[in-house]
């Protein structure tokens, strides 16, 4: 069975063909999923992201202009909604850290990894668009500099840029001198 193109079923779907939606949401569903679970570590969380997402998605699809990618706005979609659950949710996933690991792991070693990962994510926001977008989608998503190329429907070589960019102002942001980029994943 041939997988249906997104690209086509988001045009179709904001022309307000309701099939066309409820195909488009059951095919970017895991995908959705798969990146706020890579920005929160606790699956509940990732989940209530990932139907925030789909849900902004249904709501704004009438709005999407195509000047991107569809993938590119649904990833930037899932990113915010993944930092705003992380927002709303960090004081309570910190504290539920230290619970479960505190047996397991020195407590205070597991609040300093949730803060880093908030100070992550407090970071990213403070990123132009289409920087946090390129490190989002290389360091996050995975993809090849060649993919996000197609998404961003810029060049390879902006790609790289804009992810070197990206990842010297985080480490600014973040504090670290050295000469290793950060490790966003």
């Amino acid at each position: 069975m041939q997988k249906p193109d997104v690209e086509s079923l988001a045009r179709i779907a904001s022309g307000g063909d309701l099939a066309a939606l409820n195909v488009l949401l059951v095919t970017v569903r895991p995908e959705v999923l798969r990146l706020c679970t890579r920005i929160l570590s606790n699956r509940e969380d990732a989940e209530e992201a990932c139907q925030d997402t789909l849900h902004a998605v249904a709501r704004n699809l009438p709005g999407f202009e195509g000047r991107s990618a569809f993938r590119t706005w649904l990833y930037r979609l899932a990113a915010n909604r993944a930092r705003s659950t992380y927002r709303r949710s960090g004081s309570r996933e910190l504290t539920a850290n230290v619970e479960v690991l505190s047996g397991m792991a020195d407590a205070r070693r597991t609040s300093v990894v949730a803060i880093t990962r908030l100070d992550l994510l407090d970071a990213m926001g403070d990123l132009r668009a289409e920087l946090a977008e390129a490190v989002t989608l290389r360091d996050l998503v995975g993809l090849s500099y060649g993919e996000i190329a197609v998404l961003q429907q810029v060049p390879e070589g902006t790609v790289k840029s804009r992810i070197h960019k990206a990842r010297l102002q985080l480490r600014k942001r973040l504090g670290h001198d050295g000469d290793a980029d950060p490790v966003v994943a």
